[in-house]
């Protein structure tokens, strides 16, 4: 478990405060990953709102992913990295239905299924992370005929840093299990020293259909209960956003942006009907302050003049640290 701090401008006026009761966090993980850090924070007093910025949308299989994976299979790539649970099960399903192609010929249906059921790997099995372990770990084969290796810190440089990873050299091939984007420093590193590199995307990470609308709502419920204005806006608790990945923060700050820009349409036409302007003004970006996992997000977040913390990985514990360290 780590974290470390970073400081921006508009950081420093609410820092104090950051960790006072009811401190409202908003979790934009998808929604098949955000209960345990939703409870987590709630059984320390925090207010949580889930507000996925991402749901995961399966990709089909293409001709060249099950090329890659029979060439997995007969050998061809020193190691298998495995980035996500999601990844980790379509995998899996693939790898197993493969097994079965392969032995049919030779094999009667039971002896088939006996050798599925022991499924060897025929490199290093690398997962980033204990949820992505845990599919593999946990799925129901009787024989344990593979080892997850797992690096210390669950992001790109604690993988660079595993010796599995170390050990690879110009003309070693890696094979790669994901969603479509992220995991550049590894991809970048490895290719820079001659390793080849594949990767079969599983799914895509989209924006959620209703993620604009359930923004706008939380906006609404906020001010009626804060009884917030825009002249009030600095002087209260900002809330806390946590952030995983560049696409989300990319969907983040479009629904926040489309957020002003309505309401500054919606006020303009307010004053040519009444003669007058409402006070009430949607969120800025700056009116928040985030929690980012690694350096490739933070040094997003900053370009941007926003405050927030940046984590090295996800465990709810770390994120609450992080939260609680009052160091923004």
């Amino acid at each position: 478990m780590s974290y470390s701090t970073s400081q921006s401008t508009d950081s420093n006026r609410s820092t104090e405060n950051l960790s006072a009761p009811q401190q409202v966090v908003i979790n934009t993980r998808p929604i098949e990953r955000a209960a345990p850090l939703t409870q987590c924070l709630q059984a320390a007093g925090l207010s949580v709102i889930e507000m996925p910025m991402l749901t995961l949308k399966a990709r089909a299989a293409t001709d060249k992913d099950r090329q890659m994976m029979r060439q997995w299979l007969a050998g061809d790539y020193q190691a298998l990295v495995i980035v996500s649970p999601t990844a980790a099960a379509s995998g899996l399903a693939m790898w197993q239905a493969l097994e079965v192609e392969r032995q049919k010929p030779n094999k009667t249906t039971e002896l088939v299924e006996s050798v599925v059921m022991a499924l060897e790997s025929p490199s290093h099995l690398i997962a980033v992370g204990d949820a992505t372990a845990a599919v593999l770990n946990n799925a129901k084969l009787p024989v344990a005929s593979y080892h997850v290796r797992q690096p210390n810190i669950a992001n790109n440089e604690g993988m660079l840093a595993m010796p599995e990873i170390k050990s690879l050299q110009a003309g070693d091939k890696l094979l790669i299990w994901r969603g479509l984007g992220g995991r550049r420093l590894l991809v970048d590193t490895l290719q820079a020293r001659g390793v080849y590199i594949d990767s079969i995307a599983w799914y895509e990470r989209i924006m959620p259909e209703d993620a604009q609308s359930q923004y706008e709502q939380w906006l609404q419920d906020f001010y009626a209960q804060n009884a917030l204005q825009a002249n009030a806006t600095v002087d209260r608790v900002k809330p806390i956003v946590v952030i995983s990945s560049g696409t989300a923060f990319e969907h983040w700050v479009s629904i926040v942006e489309a957020a002003v820009v309505k309401v500054l349409d919606e006020k303009n036409l307010e004053a040519i009907a009444n003669q007058s302007k409402t006070d009430n003004a949607a969120l800025k970006l700056s009116d928040f302050a985030y929690v980012v996992l690694g350096e490739r997000l933070a040094n997003m977040v900053a370009q941007q003049q926003l405050s927030y913390w940046r984590v090295e990985d996800l465990a709810p514990e770390t994120i609450l640290a992080a939260i609680n360290s009052k160091t923004l």
